[in-house]
């Protein structure tokens, strides 16, 4: 701390969506500033309404867009930010600010930041308080940071964020980050874009008493949000120790690539027996070649072993699918629903996940690949993605068509097992298949693997 906090009304940080978590894209940044000796003021408007009273006392609104859907409603934020106050300072930081930096700049944002970020902003704040003018050009930051605990004063209370779905129960979860970037550069992932194949540990301590005042705060479970927990295996395993050792009845979850399962497969009956509820892993495809296309790292076969290891461990996995490239067929559509009924891992997936099309955002790794270019049309900045068509036209109608229908079963609170099926019966109708037998049957009663309840994972 450099002195007293000055008065709140300054700054204000925004979050729009991250996953249905409360958001640490703002409690990180508000806990530098307040470690630099300001009072910033938070609004998540996943949860809140837009405050127009915070937005016209705020010289700086710094708006967190960590992923695709962030972005789109970071950027009409800034709009109706304009609208009430047309004099402030406008940071957009994060993943997709950086990957979209010409666009936001081009559309009034007065700063875009990215990667380990917190200090550029503290720098930022204290350039343009001096009556500097914007100085920093687009770039990541990739310097390790003395970390704070996160700052959570002032974000609405965690009952009004994602849940862990346990049988009946609803259990407060928290949201804390072990480490930042990513050892593995998956090239349709937006972090190995940002952060070139670096990763930054978060030290122990700071990580538990982000802990210790979520559990304090009614948090039952903890999701570690790290794009893989596993990047550092003996950090994460010195963790998951601590919470068990102080919080025995508090449970977790986190992300691991399908080679890091393998990898690290001697770590999991210590992760089953120290409270891991579940375990997501971007499998994306059981096609090899779309596999290869995105440099996942794994096969279809390393999916099977994977799957044995965490069963054994008894831990669920809760896998993640882009079902939809420019790759896939409509006989790898039909396989992989196949595999998850074969596999009894209906009640483990979302249905939005048989519904992901590939997103190729500006400054995307796939850009730099030939195999992307037959398939790829013109970029949409506004959308934030290059446009792409599918060479078999059936896919295109399919993931539309797939879409629409978990759009209206999630509406109807269908249960998981009927949506698949349908699924299922459509897919075979655009292949022209008989349908599987037994058709859409009621879903049976048994019981159903703990969740979170917000759908996306990524």
């Amino acid at each position: 701390m450099t002195g007293a906090l000055r008065q709140p009304g300054g700054i204000l940080l925004v979050s729009c969506y991250e996953l249905g978590h409360q958001p640490l894209g703002v409690a990180w940044p508000r806990a530098f500033l307040e470690r630099a000796g300001y009072a910033p003021e938070t609004l998540d408007l996943a949860v809140e309404p837009f405050d127009a009273d915070k937005a016209r006392r705020a010289r700086i609104v710094a708006i967190s867009v960590p992923m695709h859907t962030a972005l789109r409603l970071g950027v009409r934020a800034a709009e109706r930010v304009r609208c009430v106050n047309a004099t402030c300072r406008i940071v957009f930081y994060g993943l997709y600010a950086l990957l979209n930096a010409e666009y936001l700049r081009a559309h009034g944002a007065d700063a875009v930041l990215g990667g380990e970020l917190e200090q550029e902003l503290v720098a930022l704040v204290r350039h343009w308080d001096a009556g500097g003018e914007p100085a920093i050009e687009p770039r990541p930051a990739l310097e390790r940071l003395p970390f704070p605990p996160p700052s959570r004063v002032g974000l609405p209370a965690l009952t009004r964020y994602a849940s862990l779905a346990r049988g009946r129960d609803l259990v407060p979860a928290g949201y804390v980050e072990a480490s930042r970037g990513c050892l593995h550069t998956c090239l349709h992932c937006p972090v190995p874009a940002v952060y070139g194949g670096r990763f930054f540990i978060v030290p122990r301590d700071v990580v538990l008493t982000d802990i210790r005042g979520l559990v304090a705060a009614g948090a039952g479970h903890i999701t570690f949000g790290d794009p893989d927990f596993l990047n550092g295996p003996g950090h994460a395993v010195k963790l998951v120790r601590a919470l068990h050792d102080e919080f025995p009845h508090v449970s977790y979850d986190f992300t691991a690539k399908i080679e890091h399962v393998l990898e690290q497969q001697r770590l999991f009956p210590e992760f089953g027996a120290t409270g891991c509820a579940f375990v997501v892993s971007a499998v994306e495809s059981l096609s090899d070649t779309v596999l290869t296309h995105l440099d996942k790292g794994h096969t279809k076969a390393d999916v099977i072993v994977a799957l044995a290891i965490l069963r054994a461990a008894g831990i669920p996995l809760r896998p993640s699918f882009v079902p939809f490239t420019p790759w896939s067929t409509l006989d790898d559509y039909l396989e992989l629903l196949s595999f998850v009924a074969a596999e009894g891992l209906i009640d483990h997936v979302d249905p939005v996940q048989y519904t992901i099309r590939l997103l190729i955002p500006p400054g995307s790794l796939l850009l730099s690949r030939p195999a992307i270019r037959p398939f790829l049309g013109a970029v949409d900045p506004a959308a934030f993605t290059y446009r792409w068509t599918h060479p078999d036209p059936r896919m295109d109608e399919l993931q539309r068509e797939a879409s629409a229908l978990v759009e209206r079963a999630a509406r109807a609170s269908d249960d998981a097992w009927t949506t698949f099926y349908r699924l299922r019966a459509l897919a075979e109708e655009r292949a022209a298949l008989p349908p599987t037998a037994g058709g859409v049957a009621p879903p049976p009663e048994r019981p159903i693997p703990a969740r979170l309840t917000e759908p996306w994972f990524c």
